[in-house]
């Protein structure tokens, strides 16, 4: 429990501290922010911090830091060393600057900014993945939930009809304009998510009937799977996940002033990290060992959620636990729709102001949600295929994400070495990102070892990449620019 208490410890200073240095790092000020200047009343809406945190929060949440710290945990405690170490100086940063250089640009999504900071070829490049990935998001937050109410429900409705339904509603959410529905509903379900995992950890710790492991390095997992890349890749959410780069530039459009960035972005994150940090040592205490926790979580993510809050807080648990895992995949999957929206306006040029120019988006884009949704029911591992290229597509696009705010922090001249506290981040993502995708059956299937040299060499070479044009600028142009 020790080390649970100093986890939590550390998360808070990191938010205090780390954070307080990285806004320092990138400076922000009284310029008027793109809800204010460019509210349109659909997008560009102003909102008050504390809305905006908890609808960011959601937004980057959902179940991804109870599911991904759930299996996460199936390699033991060190998993609380990536959700605390990663979240502080590698997820919080990366949401922090993703949310703050598109207030710069006035609400731009993450393609935009890669072709500003990386080129044109990447822009093109991240607006095929960024959509990409966000469909395969949106398609994962439908089958979870229209899976268990289909459980829950009479026979007809299966799981087929509860997708239609949730898809249904993806329709109004990502259509509507964001203060309507979104901006309503998210900081209810904010509360719930935040009240859901305080009530887990409180029966835990006082219940006496759960031991928390202490924090060691030992790989546990039951199979032996190694812990790099893949506990890296598992637990995205929580740590440090690609999907949050889509979603921060969503709530940029709406917060009323650059000085509410870290309690939105950064601390957005730290609250997430909490989450994951609780369901983590809730699954390695409740089950008792890593091999019991693997083979609860065979049946699926969702019935371990159940059982561990049913085990732990009876009836309440039970109603707690099926309200989260059936609302709070719905309010990730709705908002990766509407970012996918954005982004394909901003690549077509098509202002989203009207609704007949959102429903020519957004229409075809459901469609294509629609017909994977269906390819992920009807196929027995239609759900699990989808979510692996989730996973490591999604620690793809924060690694590219590090990279342009690297890229940001070196062209604005910020300091010596600012732009450090993303590229050191940035370059660990290429290493986890190239591993994964050599060694992993859904990827190249090479030896463990080649794949490790190899990610290690693609990302000591961007470094190096990045270290060169570092010094062409303290020797070029070393004073302080403007952005």
């Amino acid at each position: 429990m020790l080390s649970l208490i100093i986890s939590l410890f550390v998360l808070i200073a990191g938010y205090l501290i780390y954070g307080k240095l990285t806004e320092r790092i990138f400076g922000p000020d009284g310029r008027p922010t793109p809800a204010v200047s460019r509210d349109d009343g659909v997008d560009f809406v102003p909102m008050k911090t504390w809305k905006a945190f908890l609808i960011q929060l959601l937004n980057i949440a959902g179940t991804g830091p109870i599911f991904g710290a759930l299996m996460g945990a199936v390699f033991g405690p060190v998993v609380f060393l990536w959700i605390i170490f990663g979240a502080v100086l590698g997820g919080a940063v990366h949401d922090y600057m993703c949310g703050m250089i598109s207030l710069r640009h006035d609400g731009a999504s993450i393609a935009e900014l890669s072709g500003l900071y990386l080129g044109k070829t990447a822009k093109a490049v991240m607006r095929i993945f960024s959509v990409i990935l966000l469909v395969l998001c949106g398609v994962v937050f439908v089958t979870s939930p229209a899976g268990l109410l289909a459980r829950l429900t009479p026979g007809w409705m299966n799981g087929t009809f509860w997708a239609v339904v949730i898809l249904v509603y993806y329709l109004l959410a990502t259509l509507l304009p964001i203060d309507k529905l979104i901006g309503r509903l998210y900081p209810v379900f904010g509360v719930l998510l935040i009240v859901m995992a305080a009530a887990v950890i409180g029966g835990i710790l006082f219940s006496g009937s759960y031991s928390i492991p202490e924090i060691s390095l030992a790989n546990l997992h039951p199979d032996g799977t190694p812990v790099w890349p893949y506990m890296f890749i598992t637990v995205a959410c929580g740590a440090i996940s690609g999907f949050h780069a889509t979603q921060s530039p969503m709530i940029a459009k709406c917060i009323t002033s650059e000085k509410e960035g870290r309690k939105v972005f950064y601390g957005a994150m730290i609250c997430e990290s909490v989450i994951a940090l609780i369901w983590a040592a809730a699954g390695v205490s409740f089950y008792g060992s890593t091999s019991l926790l693997n083979q609860a979580l065979q049946s699926g993510a969702s019935n371990v959620v159940y059982e561990i809050s049913t085990g732990v807080l009876g009836a309440a648990g039970g109603i707690l636990a099926v309200a989260g895992v059936i609302i709070c995949p719905i309010t990730s999957g709705d908002t990766a729709f509407r970012s996918a929206r954005l982004i394909l306006a901003e690549t077509v040029k098509l202002d989203q102001k009207d609704l007949k120019n959102r429903l020519l988006i957004t229409v075809p884009l459901l469609a294509v949600g629609g017909l994977l949704t269906w390819f992920a029911i009807v196929n027995d591992n239609g759900f699990q295929t989808i979510w692996r290229y989730f996973s490591w597509s999604n620690q793809t696009l924060a690694m590219i994400a590090l990279w342009v705010s690297a890229a940001y922090l070196l062209k604005k001249g910020n300091g010596r070495f600012a732009s450090l506290l993303t590229a050191l981040p940035a370059a660990f993502m290429t290493a986890v990102s190239v591993t994964y995708i050599l060694t992993a059956k859904e990827g190249f299937r090479l030896s463990h070892g080649f794949a490790c040299a190899a990610g290690a060499c693609a990302s000591l070479l961007l470094l190096a990449v990045y270290l060169t044009r570092l010094a062409k600028q303290l020797k070029n142009r070393p004073e302080k620019t403007s952005t």
